[in-house]
């Protein structure tokens, strides 16, 4: 049974929460899909670089033991760090940089350049450089994988690629950001947004500066993502019209709401006769009616419109650091199958 060697760039709650789950699913791995595991290198900006080739305990590094960092990496840290782990997988969960997809892009090409399968939660690499990434792991025979990047574990990316070849999507829709949706629910439950905010805050899904939820940032990149990838038009944020839910008043949502509509962030991007893609991110009044109007909290939706589907739509309610983490071991599994 082939033990595979495991490098987790990005530690945090998402981080953890792979390990947790590559743990609780061992038995499942080793006896379903044939292969183990083990932890061989751990990095994040508070942690630095730890490379053990000969493997970390998980609990132990799950109680914050964790033995000291490399003293010696050189001008390029993460391939000095891939490579003295003996790197086969590199999971890369770094902080999302949306202007240039760095260092998260740098982190993946190294390590498909070094021999590594690359997984990643990330969002920049697939706006800036998803086809480059792409080519490379065909060039080095490994996988590139990115399920998490959008909708957490739902299966978006791998339901295309594997159980829908050859259908062509027209147009989707959907909502995308989980942190406003969670903001407008609270303001329909009769906080201001200055206090549906801090709530989001204080349950740790809105950051301590929420713009890249409320401006609709967030929101853009997924589109864009969605977009260069299922619908193979590269496109880059600046491409996409948007504006956020900054200055929606308490009244306003509760006016819309008597009066049969809800407030929403609605995602969409449409392909047009001249096979341009139009995309967008904006506040709308969406029906009551509309299956828009029904996903509330943290949950998203996305609606596909394909030429051989009318219409197709997921739903994922409520997720957390497993879910995401679902979508990493997901890509796992698939990479090396």
């Amino acid at each position: 049974m082939k033990t595979y060697n495991l490098c987790l760039l990005g530690f945090g709650n998402v981080g953890k929460a792979l390990l947790r789950l590559l743990v609780e699913k061992r038995a499942t791995l080793r006896d379903r899909y044939g292969f183990d595991w083990q932890i061989t290198g751990v990095a994040s900006r508070r942690l630095g670089w730890i490379a053990a080739p000969d493997g970390l305990d998980p609990e132990t590094l799950l109680r914050g033991e964790l033995p000291a960092p490399m003293a010696d990496t050189g001008a390029d840290p993460v391939r000095a760090w891939l490579d003295r782990a003996r790197a086969d997988v590199l999971f890369e969960n770094s902080s999302l940089n949306a202007q240039t997809g760095q260092p998260a892009i740098h982190h993946l090409r190294t390590a498909l350049e070094l021999g590594a399968h690359a997984i990643t939660a990330n969002k920049g690499p697939i706006v800036h450089a998803y086809h480059d990434l792409r080519d490379l792991a065909l060039q080095h025979g490994k996988r590139f994988m990115f399920e998490s990047t959008v909708m957490d574990g739902a299966p978006i990316f791998s339901l295309f690629r594997d159980a829908l070849p050859a259908a062509s999507i027209v147009r989707f829709r959907g909502i995308l950001n989980s942190t406003t949706n969670y903001i407008l629910t609270r303001m329909e439950a009769g906080l201001d947004f200055d206090a549906a905010v801090r709530e989001a805050q204080a349950i740790g899904i809105a950051e301590t500066d929420p713009s890249a939820d409320v401006d609709g940032w967030d929101a853009t990149v997924k589109v864009t993502a969605l977009a260069t990838v299922l619908m193979d038009s590269p496109l880059d944020p600046a491409q996409v019209e948007r504006s956020g839910i900054r200055g929606l008043t308490g009244e306003a949502v509760q006016e819309a709401l008597a009066q049969g509509f809800r407030y929403k962030l609605v995602c969409t991007a449409e392909r047009d006769e001249a096979g341009s893609i139009r995309a967008r991110v904006g506040m709308e009044k969406v029906s009551l009616t509309d299956p828009l109007a029904s996903v509330m909290g943290t949950s998203s939706l996305v609606h596909f419109e394909t030429d051989v589907l009318p219409g197709l739509t997921l739903t994922e309610h409520n997720p957390g650091p497993k879910t995401t983490a679902y979508g990493l071991l997901a890509d796992l599994i698939n990479a090396l199958r």
